[in-house]
């Protein structure tokens, strides 16, 4: 579906999903699976600060989309449904107490492809898997958002340069984690921050 009718005017921010939105490596590893891999919606736990920064973020005119590598498709250790009824979780916790007229998160996009993997189709490598841009692309598309003017929040290099091979500016990639001492409610505040000044309001 295409919303943005041939017009590329809307800001968008792309949110990784797993250690920036929802804790994922801190979590108990489960038998059968790689570390990292989430794809059980009783296991999804947002992280401090996640839905307060969604909601200003939200409020200040920007579309959120959650954009993921879900390679545990790939390696067997859960299906496409499960990932998605994991995302329709994140969801759920992010959008308590939202009372804004349009939806939260605007788009979700994930990639359940990966070369080492053991399980056709998905064994393979393809365009939306990052570091490569195809799940912003599709966004872009999707949604008619400018890409010079988004933003991308995560917390991993390949976050950062799926954003930039997209076309997003690479001072507009916000980092976050223990590593570099900030949260996503940081981050979010310097992406409105940063519009205040832009727009001069």
């Amino acid at each position: 579906m295409n919303n943005g009718a041939g017009q590329s005017c809307v800001c968008a921010v792309f949110l990784d999903r797993d250690d920036t939105l929802i804790a994922n490596n801190s979590l108990p590893p489960v038998p059968g699976q790689a570390p990292g891999d989430l794809c059980d919606p009783s296991r999804v736990e947002l992280l401090p600060g996640a839905r307060e920064a969604c909601h200003q973020l939200a409020r200040a005119g920007f579309r959120l989309i959650m954009f993921s590598n879900q390679g545990v498709v790939a390696r067997g250790g859960g299906t496409e449904q499960d990932v998605v009824r994991t995302n329709e979780r994140v969801i759920e916790l992010l959008e308590e107490g939202w009372d804004g007229d349009q939806l939260l998160i605007a788009g979700v996009y994930f990639c359940p492809f990966h070369p080492n993997g053991t399980v056709e189709p998905y064994n393979v490598e393809h365009p939306w898997r990052k570091p490569s841009p195809g799940m912003l692309l599709a966004a872009a598309e999707d949604h008619g958002i400018d890409l010079a003017r988004s933003w991308v929040i995560g917390d991993a290099d390949r976050d950062m340069e799926a954003g930039m091979n997209a076309g997003i500016p690479r001072e507009q990639y916000i980092r976050i984690g223990a590593d570099v001492n900030k949260a996503i409610l940081d981050a979010a505040r310097e992406v409105i921050a940063h519009q205040s000044c832009q727009s001069g309001t």
